[in-house]
């Protein structure tokens, strides 16, 4: 049954509460060495705060591989407000985050009329330990925009089914798009729609007879909205594509992918369960072993047959697990983006369907018991969940206090991680501890021989040592990785052309090298230009 007014108003102050108990600390946390520099504190369009010019910027660019207007206008009024104060723009992820769990609240209860078991999936989902990487990563404030947006769609939706208009449909469709320009994740949220028309707004009808045609006219009537979906699947292939953040079928064959698709599906309901080993980056572990594989796609097979043949008298079932399912289809790494395995930020919306699933669940089972034993059990039950997941919320939050704390964290708790290894190198040779730098370059190196970026910071860092013979080895293996790589093209041009005793051969491949320096700098570093003089300037007689 739904509460009163002023009941829904303490349950939100409450849930609001609640989330900045829990996440306080991240307002004294700093940016890290992962991303925060593309999006903020290096990037000269966001560092201008708001701007026409940062504007047009912000719509027409594909920065980051990614299309996402919103999220960076976003970031612009966080510099024009607080400059970069790491502290505002961790406030304005706080605050997004708890204005997310009270909205989902009230349009969870609106939807069902259920207003306990609303709060408490608001509640867990505001104080999860997986929330924590999309609040403390500035770099993930998407996630809480299309967050707000995605939710503001399902209170659109839902306003739109209890009276059809063409103005509410109209808030929909604006709601969807707006989101989509914080993060393309909605795509699949008029996916979610229809799943929502068979519960809890029940559009479609239990007569069999009658379910083809409703179904038809209810996916009719979202073809606009599939068609912000498609649209913004396109913008957002070509940005991945233009940024290199799409890996290819060599390095990731599509059997590997379905393994790994099969078994993340299962570790993130693991991860929502038992929350333990949480890290900023999973590493792919290339191919699962067959019995992981078989046995993950043998849990979600057996699953969905079940909550199947449970679906005519809990409908909340299908829909919460095909919610699950059906959102995570975009990151699950079937169209791999990254080196990633899973990821934390994945899990923002998309175990909302698990918790409306496991949540109702309970409630059916209370329902059962006399109204006092009812609310001493909800009430017990409670505490034992989100106490537990608001102490291990704050536990994680520890590990994004700076880059150290979130690098030697993801090596402390996973394996053979070259991703956490070359940042945190990166970070030691950035404060000039050089020798421990080198260590964990190599250590990324051995991992994955082929990193780019390993390569070429290591190969940055021995050139700054005058160890030139070393450094050449590293940037000919960025090179061979990365052949559009300026930096690594110049660098190894003036290697090879002031090498003492050099060859003739390597003259020639100075020169070579330096001039497709020039010509993909376009004339932007003179220092390009003059590595081109130098190497011509080696092999005159």
């Amino acid at each position: 049954m739904a509460a009163p007014s002023s009941d829904k108003l303490l349950i939100c102050c409450g849930l609001i509460v609640l989330t900045l108990l829990v996440f306080r600390p991240v307002v004294g946390h700093d940016f890290v060495f992962f991303d925060d520099d593309v999006y903020v504190t290096h990037n000269p369009h966001i560092q201008q705060g708001l701007s026409p010019s940062g504007v047009r910027w912000a719509f027409t660019t594909f920065h980051a591989a990614n299309w996402h207007p919103l999220t960076w206008l976003s970031h612009m009024l966080d510099v024009q407000c607080y400059g970069s104060n790491p502290a505002g723009h961790h406030s304005t992820s706080l605050i997004l985050h708890a204005f997310n769990a009270a909205l989902l609240f009230l349009v969870l209860v609106r939807m069902t009329g259920r207003t306990g078991a609303s709060a408490f999936v608001a509640a867990v989902f505001a104080v999860h330990p997986l929330r924590v990487e999309s609040v403390a990563w500035v770099s993930e404030r998407k996630d809480l925009l299309s967050g707000a947006f995605w939710v503001l769609t399902l209170g659109a939706y839902a306003r739109y089914a209890e009276k059809r208009s063409l103005a509410r449909y109209v808030m929909v469709l604006v709601s969807l798009a707006l989101g989509l320009m914080a993060k393309p994740m909605l795509v699949t949220l008029p996916f979610v729609l229809l799943l929502l028309d068979y519960w809890p707004l029940e559009r479609i009808p239990n007569a069999e007879r009658r379910l083809p045609n409703a179904a038809g006219a209810l996916v009719l009537e979202k073809i606009p909205l599939f068609i912000l979906s498609v649209a913004s699947s396109v913008i957002t292939m070509k940005a991945q594509h233009a940024g290199g953040a799409v890996q290819p079928v060599e390095q990731f064959p599509f059997a590997i992918r379905i393994g790994n698709a099969a078994v993340s599906y299962v570790l993130y309901i693991k991860q929502l369960i038992w929350p333990t080993g949480l890290a900023f980056f999973y590493p792919h572990p290339g191919a699962w072993a067959i019995s992981q594989v078989l046995g993950a796609t043998f849990f979600v097979l057996a699953v969905s047959a079940i909550v199947l043949l449970l679906a005519r008298r809990r409908r909340y079932l299908p829909v919460g697990w095909f919610w699950y399912l059906g959102t995570l289809v975009p990151v699950i790494g079937l169209l791999q983006v990254g080196g990633q395995a899973m990821a934390d930020r994945y899990t923002y919306v998309t175990q909302i369907g698990l918790l409306i699933m496991l949540v109702w669940a309970a409630a059916d089972a209370l329902d059962r018991l006399e109204p006092r034993a009812r609310r001493i059990c909800g009430s017990v039950l409670a505490a034992v969940v989100l106490l537990p997941l608001a102490v291990a919320a704050r536990t994680q939050l520890s590990s994004w206090q700076n880059s150290y704390t979130l690098f030697t964290r993801a090596l402390a708790v996973t394996d053979r991680n070259a991703t956490a290894h070359n940042n945190l190198g990166a970070l030691l040779a950035k404060e000039g501890s050089v020798a421990e730098a080198e260590r964990h370059f190599r250590a990324a190196l051995e991992i994955q021989p082929r990193y780019p970026h390993a390569n070429k910071n290591l190969a940055n860092m021995l050139l700054e040592q005058g160890r030139k013979e070393e450094a050449a080895t590293y940037y000919r293996a960025m090179v061979d990785s990365c052949p559009d790589d300026v930096e690594s093209l110049n660098n190894l041009a003036w290697i090879l052309a002031t090498k003492p005793n050099g060859s003739d051969a390597d003259r020639a491949e100075a020169v070579r090298l330096a001039e497709r320096a020039v010509e993909l700098d376009g004339g932007k570093n003179p220092s390009v230009a003059d590595t081109l003089e130098e190497t011509r300037a080696a092999i005159r007689p």
